[in-house]
């Protein structure tokens, strides 16, 4: 399965121009079978959840059901939606045939504010899509393994994230970590450029299941960039080295 990381600069609360910058690079890419979005990608990670969020289920959510469509390609990124009154970072991974799952970010950047806004999700949602299981997460829930634990149930985890210049150590050593972890592919896309709040640097990665880059954009600047996984490998190493299988049992409150 062919993966393509849209490693994007994202103009500060500019739905529109963002997504037809986007639909500019999708075209001059390579086809891929998932393409994925940086978090927020049509405003930037926005606090103010008032001047950004659009109804949940309906304009950018079409949108990228149009993509996928045109472009025969899943399609992933989370924006901010308004649902029954509460606000929601959400995740939507969108197939081809329109079909979709959606995941609330479950863990908020208090650090910033963002459970000010935000309401956290309660529900973990692996996608299902290709042969694989796709375990959806947002930015800040790549530091608390313990909700992400592979339970037998997907393949490979996406982060789609707006991670500062300032902490990007971690977030280099925490993909690894979470493909280490779970014997599982990991996908991270973080946007390039800046906001009023911080700095961006990209480091978008493909993982494998043994903590090595399969495919890494550059430290700096937008670039789209293909990988491959299969499924064959990893299920290989999983029967040689079955390390889950040893994992302990807890649940998450």
């Amino acid at each position: 399965m062919d993966i393509l990381l849209l490693q994007t600069d994202i103009k500060w609360q500019s739905p529109e121009e963002n997504k037809t910058h986007i639909k500019t690079v999708i075209e001059s890419s390579p086809k891929a079978d998932i393409i994925i979005l940086p978090e927020m990608f049509t405003t930037g990670f926005c606090i103010s959840a008032q001047n950004v969020a659009e109804k949940a289920d309906t304009l950018t959510l079409e949108w990228l059901q149009n993509t996928a469509q045109e472009k025969n390609s899943a399609i992933a990124g989370s924006i901010a939606v308004e649902e029954n009154g509460k606000y929601y970072n959400r995740f939507y991974f969108v197939r081809p045939d329109g079909s979709y799952s959606a995941y609330n970010k479950r863990h908020l950047f208090s650090f910033a504010g963002e459970t000010n806004e935000y309401a956290a999700g309660s529900e973990r949602v692996v996608a299902e899509y290709g042969g694989f299981g796709i375990l959806l997460q947002v930015c800040y829930d790549i530091r608390f393994p313990v909700f992400s634990r592979n339970k037998g149930d997907y393949d490979m985890i996406i982060y789609v994230a707006n991670w500062p210049v300032s902490r990007i150590g971690a977030w280099n050593t925490l993909l690894a970590a979470r493909a280490i972890e779970n014997q599982c592919y990991v996908a991270g896309v973080n946007r390039t450029g800046s906001d009023p709040a911080a700095k961006y640097s990209g480091g978008s990665a493909l993982i494998d299941f043994l903590g090595k880059p399969l495919a890494s954009a550059k430290s700096d600047g937008e670039e789209a960039v293909l990988g491959s996984i299969d499924l064959q490998p990893l299920n290989n190493f999983r029967e040689k080295f079955p390390a889950l299988a040893d994992a302990d049992k807890f649940t998450v409150e």
